[in-house]
C-alpha cells in the first residue's frame, strides 16, 4: 500500500512530535542532523526535512516500533511514508 505525499508529511511530522517528546533520542537526532531547536521549528513543514526525520528513525528498528506503537501505526508506514516524501523513490542501479 503507497502512502500519498500529504499522509507521509503527516507521519513525518507525528515522527518529528515522538523524537520531541523522547528525552534520551532527541539529543541523538539533533547531534546526527546537525540541527538546533529553532532550525527544527522552521522546518517542520519541509518535506524534505520530514524525510530525514523518517531517515533517522528507520536507522534502529526498536525506535521504529516505539514510534509505531505509540502513534497505532502499523510497523511498515514510516517506510511507505519515507518513500513518498522526496528522496525516497526506488533507485534502479541496472
Amino acid at each position: 500500500m503507497s502512502v500519498s505525499q500529504d499522509a507521509a508529511e503527516e507521519i513525518g511530522l507525528k515522527a518529528l512530535v515522538w523524537l520531541a517528546g523522547n528525552e534520551d533520542l532527541m539529543p541523538v537526532f539533533l547531534g546526527a542532523s546537525g540541527a538546533d531547536v529553532a532550525a527544527i521549528r522552521q522546518s517542520a513543514a519541509d518535506p524534505a526535512f520530514l524525510a530525514s526525520v523518517l531517515d533517522f528513525l528507520l536507522m534502529d528498528d526498536a525506535w521504529v516500533m516505539g514510534f509505531c506503537e505509540a502513534k497505532g501505526l502499523a510497523y511498515d508506514r514510516p517506510k511507505q511514508a519515507r518513500a513518498a516524501l522526496p528522496g525516497g523513490e526506488q533507485v534502479s542501479w541496472t
